[in-house]
C-alpha cells in the first residue's frame, strides 16, 4: 500500500518548543562550566564537588538527550541502531493501539458498564431546550448554520446531478403500475376520489361556460341554411347547453347517478388493471421510462433543485426562521417530553444502550481496523510529530531531570569518594 501523508501536521506549541530550548540551554551551560571549572581549577576542595556535579550533570543530560530523541529519530543523523523507535515500528504501534482499544473500549461489557447510568433522553432533551446566545437554540444555531454551510461548499449543479441520478436510479428500479393500482384502489375504498370526481365535474361545466360561444357556433356552422334563417339553430343551442348544464348539476348532486357510477366503474377497472394485467403494466413502465429519459425532465429538475437549495440556505442563515415554525415547535416539545417524562426516558435510555452495544458488537472490528489503517497510512513523519506534540513538554522536563538529577548523583558520589 503506498505511503500517503495524514493529516496536516501540528506545529509544536510555543511552551514546548521553550521547554526544549531550556533544556538544551541548560546542558550547554553545564558544559560551558565543565571548561570554565577544569580550565581554572584550584585548590580549594569545592572545586572538586562543582566539578563533579557540572560533570556528571553533563553525562546525564547527554543520555538524556540521546534517548528522548532516539525515540522520534536517529541523533545526529547518524544510523545507529534501535534508534527512531517510533517511525521505525510505526505499523507495530497502529496494532497495539488498534488491539488495546478493541479490548479496553470497544466490548460490549465495557461499553454496557460505561453507559449504564447515562440518561440519554435527558440529555437529549437538554440539548434541544438549551439556548446559547440570544434567543437562538442549539440546533437553530449550530445545526442550521452548519447545514447551509455544506449546501453552499458542494457544487450546486454537480450535485442537482447526484441527487437526480440517485431518484432516477431509485425510480427506474420502482414498478409504479402495482403502487399506483393500489393508492387508487385504497382512494376508492376510503372515498376520496369522490372530491376528485367532482372537481373534474365542477371543471367540466367552467370549461362548457367560457366557450358557449364556440359551442352555439358550432352548432350553428352544422345545422342547414333554413334552420339558420328561421333561429331554429339558436334553440337547438340553448337546448343543447340546457342539457349540459343540467347532466352536470345531476352528475354534481346524485351520488347514484348512472354517468357518476360508470366513472367510478371506470376507475375501479382501472385499478385492477394496474395491478393485474401485464399489458396495462408494460404501458405504464414505458411511459415512466418514457419520462425520466426526457431532456425537458432533467433541465426542469436542475432548475427545481437550484431554487430548492437556495431556499434552504436562506432558511439556514435567518435566525427568524431557521429550525422555526411547526418543526422548531415540534423539536421544543420533544425536548420537554424527554427532558421530564421518567417513562418515556426509560424507553429511549434502554433502546439507546442497546443500539449502542449491539453497535460495538457488530462493528467493532470495523472501527478498530480503521483506526489501524489509518495510523498505517500516514507517514512516519506525521506520527512522529503527532506523538511528539502530545506529549509535548514531559519530553523536556525528562532532559531537564536528567541533567539535574546527574549532577546531584556525581556530587554524591564525588563527597562519598573524598569520605571513604
Amino acid at each position: 500500500m503506498p505511503k500517503v501523508s495524514g493529516p496536516a501536521r501540528l506545529p509544536v506549541a510555543d511552551p514546548a518548543r521553550r521547554m526544549r530550548l531550556f533544556a538544551t540551554g541548560l546542558l550547554l551551560a553545564m558544559a560551558i562550566c565543565f571548561v570554565l571549572l577544569r580550565r581554572f581549577e584550584g585548590p580549594h576542595p569545592a572545586w572538586g564537588y562543582a566539578i563533579a556535579f557540572v560533570e556528571a550533570a553533563m553525562v546525564g543530560g547527554l543520555a538524556d538527550w540521546f534517548a528522548v530523541t532516539a525515540l522520534f529519530r536517529r541523533p545526529l543523523g547518524l544510523p545507529i541502531p534501535h534508534t527512531a523507535i517510533i517511525p521505525e515500528n510505526k505499523d507495530r504501534i497502529a496494532e497495539t493501539m488498534a488491539s488495546f482499544l478493541r479490548a479496553n473500549f470497544l466490548t460490549p461489557q465495557v461499553v454496557a458498564r460505561r453507559i449504564g447510568g447515562f440518561n440519554f433522553a435527558s440529555a437529549a432533551g437538554g440539548f434541544l431546550l438549551a439556548p446559547t446566545e440570544g434567543s437562538e437554540g442549539r440546533l437553530r444555531g449550530g445545526a442550521a448554520s452548519l447545514f447551509a454551510d455544506m449546501l453552499e461548499a458542494l457544487d450546486p449543479e454537480r450535485l442537482g446531478r447526484q441527487v437526480r441520478a440517485g431518484l432516477w436510479q431509485q425510480l427506474m428500479k420502482l414498478d409504479v403500475s402495482p403502487l399506483m393500482g393500489r393508492m387508487l384502489d385504497a382512494m376508492i375504498a376510503d372515498g376520496k376520489h369522490l372530491p376528485i370526481i367532482e372537481a373534474v365535474i365542477r371543471k367540466i361545466g367552467n370549461v362548457l361556460e367560457d366557450n358557449e360561444p364556440l359551442v352555439r357556433e358550432m352548432i350553428s356552422e352544422r345545422s342547414g341554411r333554413l334552420m339558420r334563417w328561421t333561429g331554429i339553430d339558436e334553440t337547438i343551442a340553448n337546448k343543447v347547453l340546457d342539457g349540459l348544464y343540467k347532466l352536470l348539476a345531476e352528475m354534481m348532486v346524485m351520488p347514484d347517478h348512472p354517468l357518476r357510477l360508470k366513472i367510478e366503474e371506470g376507475l375501479e377497472q382501472l385499478a385492477r388493471d394496474l395491478v393485474e394485467k401485464p399489458k396495462m403494466r408494460a404501458r405504464v413502465e414505458a411511459l415512466k421510462n418514457e419520462l425520466l429519459e426526457n431532456p425537458a425532465v432533467a433541465d426542469w429538475w436542475q432548475g427545481m433543485w437550484e431554487r430548492i437549495r437556495l431556499g434552504l440556505i436562506a432558511a439556514a442563515r435567518d435566525p427568524e426562521t431557521a429550525l422555526s415554525g411547526h418543526l422548531g415547535s415540534a423539536l421544543a416539545e420533544l425536548g420537554a417530553a424527554l427532558r421530564d417524562d421518567p417513562a418515556l426516558q426509560v424507553q429511549i435510555n434502554r433502546f439507546a444502550r442497546r443500539t449502542l452495544v449491539g453497535t460495538v458488537s457488530r462493528y467493532g472490528d470495523e472501527i478498530v481496523r480503521l483506526v489501524s489503517e489509518t495510523v498505517k497510512r500516514w507517514d512516519a513523519q506525521t506520527v512522529t510529530d503527532r506523538v511528539e506534540g502530545a506529549v509535548g513538554r514531559d519530553l523536556q522536563f525528562i532532559r531537564i531531570n536528567g541533567t539535574l538529577v546527574g549532577g546531584t548523583f556525581g556530587l554524591a558520589i564525588h563527597a562519598v569518594d573524598g569520605w571513604l
